[in-house]
């Protein structure tokens, strides 16, 4: 990040790098869902920063999400109800879409959707209310619970029924179309009462840093020390530095200074951050050259597209030989080498070209096919888990797939509380989850639908889902209740209600999965 208006002076020495400055459409906790549109409704100002985990999603998903809603000239709040809260939900919405493509596993997607449902609203609120108390937004968190209460009741209403038509699937999308549809109307409605006309852009801030930006300020920038230690003569790095450096995943200044388990948590992520940056290319709108890197975005034109074929149904189309003779993957391998050819012949290393943003586009596609494939792989894993264990994928996808898919938002939103900005995070929790479950439920049934079959079978595999259903309903009518009770003035008694109805919950759940509280057979 270049440190504009700081040119003409320079640090003292043993100064610390001023902290770089970035657009709030980066900040993935402020872009899940509706959280924006319930800051522009409710307060004035710039967004907040927030932490991003250095994963898959933040540091490749995010970013060429951006990049696609800046170059389709989204405004913040449609771009944080659609292609945003997409990046921050894709790990619940893939595992439930991979679960329901399986009636043998559609247990597990449940489990997830419904889990990850309870442990947001109840865990994660309750600990933002802990943390900071504070005052809610009224109008966005009922609008938002309100929607999240009729997704759920849909759900309940399915599973009851045992099937889910087409018709239903493709309401549930229409239903979040809705959801999108309101959230900006209401934003357009608050501006227009209040005066302030259309909604303008926001200011650049400062932000915190994140791992990813530590690692790109802790190299020296000659324009964040002032023009004259610019050198006299400009320097060009060639193709095969810049390779080199886009390449390299770790920071040698950073790895001094960090402690031994640090150490040891970089060296295993290594080789899976090597084959992102191979095959990931990344479009950054907050960056002056739009992080182009002329040959490694040339390589991606090979290996981005590779990689989707080879992890669409698990490599089975891919693998597939035309006439018997020539394999799929080697004919997209030859037309990428050609094109990147042709990319690398036309374009210079120092200016990205017009066509840019399309590198995003396969970006966000070779995103979503790793976050599939990993997907994929963590349902398999937890089903194998569930035989060794005589567990049933229902408790599997409430604990193990829930926890895992939410401890990301979990930390994020409470360090937002920490920082001063518990609305934002509370807006958060019940905004996100109703991506995951309209989407994840709506989009993994649609496509388990064949010509053939046109009815998704869902029957309850046992108690245990309708205790999940009923538990995450209440919690739900608790907080439309508690909450506006109390003025919209959530403190720790809230907060401390929440957790232990979850603890309780939790102590029922596997209490009905142990046999130990079950139906008396009449």
């Amino acid at each position: 990040m270049l440190g504009h208006g700081r040119r003409g002076t320079s640090p003292p020495a043993g100064a610390l790098a001023p902290l770089p400055l970035r657009h709030p459409r980066r900040d993935c906790g402020e872009v899940v869902s509706s959280a924006g549109a319930a800051q522009s409704e409710e307060r004035s100002g710039a967004a907040a920063p927030c932490p991003c985990h250095p994963s898959l999603c933040s540091s490749s998903f995010c970013p060429n999400l951006s990049a696609i809603s800046t170059t389709l000239k989204l405004s913040h709040n449609v771009a944080g109800v659609t292609f945003l809260a997409f990046g921050n939900g894709a790990p619940d919405v893939f595992s439930a879409v991979v679960a329901f493509s399986d009636p043998r596993t559609a247990g597990l997607a449940v489990g997830a959707v419904f889990g990850a449902g309870i442990f947001v609203t109840t865990v994660v609120a309750g600990g933002i209310a802990l943390v900071k108390p504070f005052s809610a937004a009224s109008r966005p968190f009922l609008r938002d619970i309100i929607f999240y209460m009729v997704a759920v009741f849909l759900t309940f209403l399915i599973l009851y029924f045992g099937r889910i038509t087409l018709g239903e699937a493709l309401g549930y999308l229409g239903l979040y179309v809705f959801y999108v549809f309101t959230v900006v109307l209401c934003t357009w409605i608050h501006r227009w009462q209040r005066g302030d006309g259309p909604p303008q852009p926001e200011p650049w801030e400062p932000a915190i840093r994140t791992e990813a930006e530590e690692w790109e300020s802790s190299g020296t920038n000659c324009g964040d020390y002032g023009e004259e230690y610019r050198p006299l003569l400009p320097y060009r790095d060639s193709s095969l530095h810049i390779l080199g450096a886009a390449l390299n995943p770790l920071d040698k200044q950073k790895w001094r200074r960090k402690p031994w388990y640090w150490r040891l948590f970089k060296v295993l992520k290594v080789p899976v951050e090597l084959v992102l940056l191979l095959t990931v290319p990344v479009v950054d709108p907050d960056k002056d050259d739009l992080n182009w890197k002329r040959p490694l975005n040339c390589l991606h034109i090979i290996t981005g597209p590779l990689i989707c074929i080879l992890t669409l149904k698990s490599g089975a189309y891919g693998l597939y030989q035309i006439q018997g003779v020539f394999p799929v993957w080697a004919l997209v391998a030859l037309s990428g080498s050609v094109l990147a050819i042709i990319i690398f012949v036309t374009t210079r290393n120092e200016e990205p070209p017009k066509y840019h943003c399309v590198f995003a586009f396969l970006g966000f596609l070779a995103s979503a096919m790793w976050i599939n494939a990993a997907a994929t792989e963590l349902v398999n894993i937890l089903r194998t888990l569930g035989i060794i264990f005589e567990l049933s994928n229902t408790v599997l996808g409430l604990t193990l797939l829930a926890w895992g898919n939410s401890i990301g938002d979990t930390f994020s939103d409470l360090t937002m509380a920490r920082q001063g900005y518990p609305r934002m995070a509370f807006s958060a929790c019940f905004g996100g989850i109703i991506f995951n479950i309209l989407v994840g439920v709506g989009l993994g049934c649609l496509l388990q639908m064949t010509s053939s079959q046109m009815v998704v079978k869902l029957e309850p595999d046992s108690l245990l889902v309708w205790i999940l259903a009923g538990a995450l309903g209440l919690s739900l009518v608790f907080s439309f209740v508690a909450v506006p009770a109390q003025c919209f003035q959530l403190g720790r008694a809230y907060g401390t209600c929440l957790i232990l109805y979850y603890l309780a919950f939790l102590c029922v759940a596997l209490l009905t999965e142990f046999q130990v509280i079950h139906l008396v057979p009449t």
